[in-house]
């Protein structure tokens, strides 16, 4: 299927097929799409939470409030950002990447030093924002993956974090929920998949110099 067909196709799904489950091979594609996403320095400053067990969705439906995506999809991804962007995480991917490309790990203290020098004068406020940013590039592939994948979406920020990161137990990793998207596939009875996309045209859209 062509992409921009794909992307025709996707909406955000309000009501989810309870009959449904997306399998564990597909989900793993999903994840693998994410894991490709781009992020700035290829840092991936973030976590995700793959949610499937049924009475963890209640508890994050009624963080949610109440909204029944929660509980009617397959799957839940809960993105999560980086509260900080200590020296350790930096270091971890220099190794990394010395092991994936083939390369002496002191080669590449330069860079690191570079891009921890980058971090060193930005506020917490600052680095967690920056954090944040780099979510949403991984949950736009996420949405164009599953919708080439015919698998549904919703991508929401309509919940409490600070009740996500409780129950999900993300303060401790140094997490903090930053935005979901149940998966999974349609009802029949969503009547939101009927309607048009509402877009400005390409001429307003993209600006001549």
């Amino acid at each position: 299927m062509e992409f921009l067909e794909s992307l025709q196709w996707r909406y955000a799904t309000k009501r989810f097929d309870t009959d449904r489950q997306v399998s564990d091979e597909d989900v793993r594609k999903l994840q693998e799409a994410v894991n490709l996403a781009a992020t700035s320095f290829g840092l991936q400053p973030f976590r995700v939470m793959v949610v499937q067990d049924p009475e963890l969705k209640e508890q994050l439906r009624t963080a949610s409030y109440n909204q029944p995506q929660l509980t009617e999809s397959s799957h839940v991804f809960v993105f999560c950002a980086m509260k900080e962007m200590p020296p350790e995480h930096i270091d971890a991917y220099m190794d990394r990447t010395a092991e994936v490309h083939d390369v002496p790990r002191e080669q590449l203290n330069d860079y690191a030093s570079y891009m921890k020098g980058s971090v060193a004068g930005k506020s917490v406020e600052s680095i967690e924002a920056w954090n944040k940013r780099q979510v949403y590039i991984a949950l736009g592939t996420l949405l164009a993956a599953a919708a080439e994948m015919r698998i549904d979406t919703c991508p929401m920020e309509g919940f409490d974090a600070g009740e996500y990161d409780r129950i999900l137990g993300l303060t401790e990793r140094g997490l903090t929920a930053t935005v979901i998207a149940p998966v999974g596939y349609r009802s029949q009875e969503d009547a939101t998949q009927h309607k048009a996309k509402v877009r400005v045209p390409l001429e307003e859209m993209f600006l001549e110099q």
